[in-house]
């Protein structure tokens, strides 16, 4: 294994200890993505985002099933691709999060790109991270913006 390849997993992560199933082939990591059945390239970001998955199903409930990871979704003549979204118990979408891997700050850049995302959406909650800071927003139907909120709420505590 490539040490410099791979710096990002000696990295401490925001989050509790979780564990993965990693794997190296013909000199490259995989990690096992637990909701897809599969093995997936380890890069920085697919890092994070299996970290984002293990917490919000291990430590706020969130339903397995309920997941959508890296699906397209289009905005005017634009095709783009979220990271996760997870519906509420009616199919609505719940809460979208963009990942980033741990050396990209998050900027309002990032925030503008989920904001795009959101609009064919229109998820409640909007999560940002790079795994070692946590942005969480919700919608305030009264104004019609986003605002900041400390921590994304547990997933039985709003859909029941």
């Amino acid at each position: 294994m490539t040490a410099n390849r791979y710096a990002f997993l000696q990295e401490k992560l925001n989050f509790p200890e979780l564990n993965f199933k990693i794997v190296e082939e013909e000199g490259k990591l995989s990690i096992f993505d637990s909701l897809r059945k599969k093995y997936l390239i380890l890069t920085p970001e697919e890092w994070v985002r299996q970290h984002m998955i293990a917490f919000l199903i291990q430590f706020r409930d969130y339903p397995k099933s309920l997941f959508s990871l890296e699906k397209g979704v289009q905005y005017n003549q634009l095709q783009k691709r979220f990271d996760i979204l997870i519906r509420n118990r009616k199919g609505n979408p719940f809460l979208l999060m963009e990942c980033k891997a741990p050396n990209v700050l998050l900027s309002q850049k990032t925030v503008e790109q989920i904001c795009v995302y959101n609009k064919s959406l229109n998820a409640q909650f909007l999560g940002i991270t790079n795994g070692i800071k946590h942005l969480f927003l919700a919608f305030d139907k009264k104004t019609g913006n986003y605002v900041q909120i400390a921590d994304i709420p547990k997933f039985n505590c709003i859909n029941k």
